[in-house]
């Protein structure tokens, strides 16, 4: 087995207490092992005066990464799942989910106790449309502005008095023990997250057998079910992470219960779907639950919201 492995990541915060997560289990796993991080800066750190749906392209937190991966530069990366695109590049698996963090969104507040609580026209910040979508079918009066930047970044510009409330990955404040005065779920049925949020996703080669060993044992089979389940829902719509596209999953023995959606930006037109299957057949129907959306008028609202980008 290698003495030394090498983890690709992106150098923010977040990125780099998951990655350290990562290689600190692998430490304590395999005892005499060495791990180093490699820090790579995607496209999607590079641009950030730009609100991610205009910036366009599938694996805009992730491309960058795999390269050195396909390089030899790294062994394994460590990504956030919903920000790795549904279609992975040959030479690659996405071998091993390790068991998932809080899978929805956060309202953050300066004090308000709950998203009716929110002035009319109060500013709420986000970078996702998918959020945004969200947001308007319940408070069409909300003044959505994009925000961009680190997670540490987003809450300091809440606190700060940028906005007066912002929406955020749960898991993300969890990881980094970050708050603020006001901090309310926003949790599925009702509020539905990306593919794979909450979960982190380990990648390496595919011709790796020795690395694939070592970090086998981090995978945890009801989340990748889960994970796979939405994730082919993604792969199913040929969609991104910069899309109104929501996707949640649930395991219960052995079965998969998953619930996709499609909306317009505005939160006007909404379709929902949702379907249960066999967890071994799990990524089959995440496609299944797509081709209805689409068939359902999904297809008219995406093709029309790549068409605007």
């Amino acid at each position: 087995m290698k003495k030394r492995i090498v983890i690709a990541t992106r150098g923010s915060k977040l990125a780099l207490w998951q990655a350290n997560h990562v290689a600190g289990r692998l430490r304590a796993a395999h005892p005499g092992l060495k791990t180093e991080l490699l820090k790579i800066k995607t496209k999607g750190d590079k641009i950030l005066d730009v609100p991610l749906a205009k910036v366009g392209g599938k694996g805009l937190f992730v491309k960058e990464i795999e390269e050195a991966l396909l390089d030899g530069r790294a062994d394994v990366a460590v990504h956030s799942m919903k920000d790795v695109p549904a279609e992975q590049p040959g030479g690659l698996v996405l071998g091993v989910v390790p068991e998932r963090e809080e899978l929805h969104d956060v309202l953050l507040t300066r004090g308000e106790s709950s998203l009716a609580a929110l002035a009319p026209g109060a500013r709420v910040g986000t970078s996702s449309l998918r959020r945004k979508s969200q947001l308007l079918m319940r408070r069409r009066d909300l003044d959505i502005a994009d925000l961009r930047g680190n997670l540490d970044t987003r809450v300091g510009k809440l606190l700060s008095g940028d906005f007066t409330a912002i929406i955020v990955a749960g898991a993300g404040l969890n990881r980094l023990g970050l708050t603020a005065p006001g901090r309310i779920p926003l949790t599925p049925p009702d509020f539905l997250p990306a593919a794979g949020q909450g979960a982190l996703g380990i990648e390496y080669r595919a011709d790796d057998a020795d690395t694939a060993g070592l970090v086998a044992f981090l995978d945890h089979p009801d989340t990748r079910d889960a994970v796979f389940a939405e994730r082919g829902f993604l792969c199913g719509l040929d969609g991104g992470c910069q899309v109104p596209i929501s996707a949640w999953a649930v395991i219960d023995g052995g079965t998969v219960t998953l619930t996709g959606m499609v909306s317009d930006v505005a939160g006007e037109r909404v379709v929902r779907e949702t379907a249960s299957g066999p967890r071994n057949e799990a990524e089959a129907l995440g496609r299944q639950v797509a081709a209805t959306v689409l068939a359902r008028g999904g297809k008219t609202i995406l093709d029309e919201l790549y068409a605007r980008d």
